[in-house]
C-alpha cells in the first residue's frame, strides 16, 4: 500500500519507511514558530521544563503580529517579554515592527519554511505552508514549549482526504472561492483532523499566492494540515530563498484517502461567506444587497502581492462609499514596498482606502479596525465567528479581494464587475 504525501514527510521525520492513519509517532520539526499571544505562554512553559537552551536557535522563530504595533500597555509586555527571551537564548529569525510581517506570509517570503519539512506553530493557521508541499500544522502552547526544548513532538497520523479541481477558472475566482466554496461543501467540521490535499488542474494552474491562501484555511474545515505537492511553481517560489534543506514528496498512485472530492469550477460564482461560519457560503449573487460599514483587505489569507493587485484593479478610478471605512494590510514590508513600487498604494489612498503597516490587527478583533454593536464588515480573512472583529452583535462576511473591493465601493456586497472601469 502506497503513501500520501503528508504520510510519507511524517514517516521521514519519525525516522520510520511507513505509517499508516491512527499511528501515533514521535516526529522531528524542522521549524517551531510562536507569535505575541502564543509564544508568551510557551515559554514560561519551557522555563518549567528546566533546559537552559531551545534545541536549536536557527529553528525557533517568533513573530509579534497580533496586537502590533503595540495598542496598549499589556500587548507590550508581552512583546517585551518575547524580546528578551529572543536575547537570552540568541534566537536568528525574530522579526520586530518595522521588519516584521503577518507570520504565515513572511516566513514562505524569508525561506524559512520550504518543502517536505514539518513545522509547527502556535498558531491554527501554521497549517499555510502546506502550500509549499510541507506538513505543517498548529499546536497549543505547551506543546510549542515541548518542542522548542526537544526539537521533536507526537503526531497522530491524519487520514487524508483528496479535492480535484478541475474545469475553466472563471474571471476573479481565486483560491479564496476555491476554499470557501469546499469548507461550505464538507462543513467546518468536515476534516476534523484529517490532511486536506489540493490537487488537479485547476491547482496547477493557481498561483502561489492562491495556494497559500487555500492552505490557510484548511483549519476552518477542521483540517489537521492542507497541502498541494511541489511543482514547477513551487520550485520558481523557493528558488535562492531557503535557508534549511528541503526534499519533495509526492504520493504513491494507490495511496490510501478515506474520500475524494472532484469539483468542477467551471461555473463557480465568486463565493461570500456569511456570518457567523465560514462553512455558511453562498454565492455572491445573493448577497449583493447586505449594506457594510467597513472593508478589510489583507491578513495571512489574502493579504499578498497578488492580492492587493487584485483589490488595486478594482479600486483604481474608484472612491470608497462614504458610509466604509477601507482598510488594506500588506502581509509584510516586502510586499508593502512592492505595492508601492507598482503605484497600488496610491491608487488605494487615491480611494479613500487606509494602508496600513503589517499586523493581524482586526482579523481576530485586535485593533485597527474594530467593529461595533450592529456593523458590518466584509473582510479577506478566514474567520467570521461571533465577535470575531470585535462587538458580537457584530457581523462579518468573508470574500476574495476583488469582491471586498467593490464592495467598499459601493457600501454594499458587490461583485467586482459592477464597478470596474471598462
Amino acid at each position: 500500500m502506497g503513501m500520501t504525501i503528508t504520510e510519507k514527510i511524517l514517516a521521514a521525520h519519525a525516522g520510520k519507511d511507513f505509517v499508516e492513519p491512527g499511528e501515533l509517532i514521535s516526529a522531528k520539526v524542522d521549524l517551531v514558530l510562536g507569535n505575541d499571544i502564543t509564544a508568551p505562554l510557551a515559554i514560561k512553559e519551557f522555563r518549567k521544563i528546566g533546559i537552559d537552551k531551545v534545541f536549536d536557535k536557527k529553528r525557533v522563530v517568533l513573530v509579534p503580529d497580533h496586537f502590533t504595533p503595540n495598542k496598549d500597555i499589556k500587548s507590550a509586555e508581552q512583546c517585551k517579554f518575547m524580546r528578551e527571551f529572543v536575547r537570552e537564548q540568541e534566537l536568528e529569525f525574530y522579526y520586530e515592527v518595522g521588519r516584521m510581517g503577518i507570520e504565515h506570509c513572511l516566513l514562505p517570503e524569508e525561506g524559512l519554511v520550504g518543502p517536505g519539512q514539518v513545522i509547527i506553530g502556535a498558531d491554527s493557521h501554521t497549517c499555510t505552508y502546506g502550500a509549499l508541499g510541507a506538513f505543517s500544522t498548529g499546536v497549543g502552547s505547551t506543546d510549542l514549549a515541548a518542542a522548542m526544548a526537544l526539537g521533536e513532538t507526537w503526531f497522530k497520523v491524519p487520514e487524508s482526504l483528496k479535492f480535484i479541481y478541475y474545469g475553466n477558472l472563471p474571471r476573479w475566482v481565486s483560491g479564496k472561492d476555491l476554499i470557501l466554496y469546499t469548507i461550505g461543501k464538507i462543513g467546518v467540521d468536515g476534516a476534523l483532523y484529517r490532511a486536506m490535499e489540493f490537487t488537479g488542474p485547476v491547482i496547477e494552474e493557481l498561483s502561489m499566492d492562491s495556494r497559500f491562501t487555500m492552505c490557510n484555511m484548511a483549519i476552518e474545515a477542521g483540517g489537521e494540515n492542507g497541502i498541494i505537492a511541489p511543482d514547477e511553481k513551487t520550485k520558481q517560489y523557493i528558488e535562492g530563498r531557503m535557508k534549511f534543506p528541503y526534499e519533495f514528496y509526492y504520493s504513491d498512485e494507490d495511496a490510501k484517502y478515506l474520500e475524494v472530492y472532484e469539483i468542477d469550477v467551471t461555473n463557480m460564482e465568486l463565493q461570500v461567506a456569511f456570518p457567523h461560519l465560514p462553512e455558511n457560503t453562498k454565492p455572491v449573487s445573493e448577497a449583493v444587497n447586505v449594506r457594510i460599514d467597513q472593508a478589510v483587505i489583507g491578513s495571512c489569507t489574502n493579504g499578498r502581492i497578488e492580492d492587493l493587485r487584485i483589490a488595486a484593479e478594482v479600486l483604481k478610478g474608484n472612491k470608497v462609499h462614504p458610509d466604509v471605512r477601507a482598510i488594506i494590510f500588506p502581509g509584510t514590508q516586502k510586499i508593502y514596498m512592492q505595492a508601492m513600487k507598482e503605484g497600488l498604494v496610491e491608487i488605494f489612498i487615491e480611494a479613500g482606502a487606509a494602508v496600513s503597516t503589517p499586523t493581524c490587527g482586526p482579523c481576530l478583533g485586535g485593533h485597527m479596525g474594530i467593529l461595533a454593536k450592529g456593523e458590518r464588515a466584509i473582510a479577506t480573512t478566514n474567520r467570521n465567528f461571533v465577535g470575531r472583529m470585535g462587538h458580537p452583535e457584530s457581523e462579518v462576511y468573508l470574500s476574495n479581494p476583488a469582491v471586498a473591493a467593490a464592495s467598499a465601493v459601493l457600501g454594499r456586497i458587490a461583485h467586482p464587475d459592477e464597478v470596474i472601469k471598462k
